[in-house]
């Protein structure tokens, strides 16, 4: 099939169509064709359908790139090297999994021999925003996003308001205040990285960001949202400080992009489309992969997992059934001011046995019985990661 961006006729067939551009979707496409896989595909974006590496979204403010920078390839480029189809912009409305058919925002309908649900995982809505400030907030989770982001902070020194201490916010706290930024970071639980860290090395982290001059604000809630002085946002605490933002960014938390998967009948949860260890959902035409997949009730929203998800499917896509199996994969967190290595225990620890002192800390959670379950690692610890997880359990063996 020729690379195109259009469909020409209202209704076309793909022997294989993936929903999502993402790193889930371009690699499995890209594995496909390694293994020499030659049937029809289809992309299908919502967005720009550029591929880029989504972890550049949280670096590359400290490096400056504009966001044409982070794309490796255009959606052009991208069909054209592979030889598939993709079509960008064109959100998918509806799944019918009875008939294998999809109908597309621009009024096409495609059908499929088998189906990719690679639509990732969208950020959660915390709270209403008013519309008075509605322009002054930002989420960055695509490439797109990013774009607008960047376009907001006009190349200027910037206060910004991140809400959220998780994965997401501390990154951006870190790569935004090496940007020259003036940084607060906002957040109920009261150390960062609070799903990743034990407190002692959450605590670590918090007085390293605090240290570079980071604002925190910490064991805080949101008491109210207003317009402040020079058309900026004012966030009153719950404790009634305030912080005033010219921008503010949401990192709360990401939900799996399950929407067409519901109303395709498929089984869903809140960690996401169930499927096996295959990747097939409850119909057998239908995969899911990346982050909106569920495995063994494991979401595992990390690059490394991802990449196995994609080679293994590609296998089984070509005839040769291949099941997920993931290794001890620990997170590594884009945070310079402090490196910190983690990988989270599936069910909590008996107990976290902490070694080290200051900023170079080692955490081991292990059961009852003294086994690692898991680790968490700070600053010049974090060279243990490969003995650690040699030792740990598997992730999904």
């Amino acid at each position: 099939m020729p690379a195109s961006h259009t469909v020409d006729s209202t209704s076309a067939h793909a022997e294989l169509i993936i929903i999502g551009t993402g790193m889930a979707g371009i690699g499995l496409a890209r594995a496909l064709r390694r293994l020499g896989d030659q049937r029809s595909i289809t992309l299908i974006s919502a967005d720009s359908g550029d591929d880029y590496s989504k972890p550049l979204l949280s670096t590359g403010f400290a490096k400056g790139l504009k966001p044409d920078q982070l794309a490796r390839q255009s959606a052009t480029d991208l069909a054209e090297e592979l030889n598939i189809q993709v079509m960008a912009s064109t959100p998918v409305e509806q799944v019918s999994a009875d008939t294998q058919t999809l109908w597309l925002s621009n009024g096409q309908t495609l059908s499929y021999d088998a189906l990719v649900l690679a639509t990732g995982a969208e950020p959660r809505a915390p709270f209403a925003i008013p519309a008075s400030v509605s322009q002054h907030f930002f989420v960055i989770n695509d490439l797109d996003d990013y774009r607008r982001f960047y376009t907001a902070l006009h190349e200027r020194p910037a206060r910004i308001a991140i809400i959220g201490a998780g994965l997401v916010g501390c990154e951006f706290a870190n790569d935004l205040h090496a940007s020259g930024h003036q940084i607060s970071l906002i957040a109920p639980e009261t150390t960062p990285l609070p799903r990743l860290l034990p407190e002692p090395l959450g605590v670590a982290l918090g007085e390293a960001f605090g240290e570079a001059g980071i604002q925190l604000a910490l064991g805080r809630t949101l008491k109210d949202i207003d317009i402040g002085e020079d058309s900026s946002v004012k966030l009153t605490l719950d404790n009634d400080a305030v912080i005033n933002a010219d921008i503010v960014l949401l990192a709360t938390g990401l939900a799996p992009r399950t929407g067409l998967a519901k109303t395709a009948g498929l089984a869903v949860s809140d960690q996401g489309i169930q499927v096996d260890r295959h990747l097939r959902t409850s119909n057998p035409h239908i995969y899911a992969l990346g982050d909106v997949a569920c495995i063994d009730s494991i979401n595992a929203m990390y690059v490394q997992p991802l990449q196995a998800c994609a080679k293994a499917l590609a296998a089984t896509l070509s005839g040769t059934p291949t099941p997920v199996s993931f290794g001890a994969w620990p997170v590594i967190v884009k945070t310079p001011l402090l490196p910190v290595v983690a990988y989270p225990p599936l069910i909590p620890p008996e107990r976290w046995r902490i070694e080290g002192e200051g900023s170079d800390m080692s955490a081991l959670g292990e059961d009852k019985d003294g086994n690692l379950v898991g680790f968490a690692l700070t600053g010049g610890c974090v060279r243990r990661k490969v003995e650690l997880s040699r030792a740990a359990p598997a992730l999904l063996g």
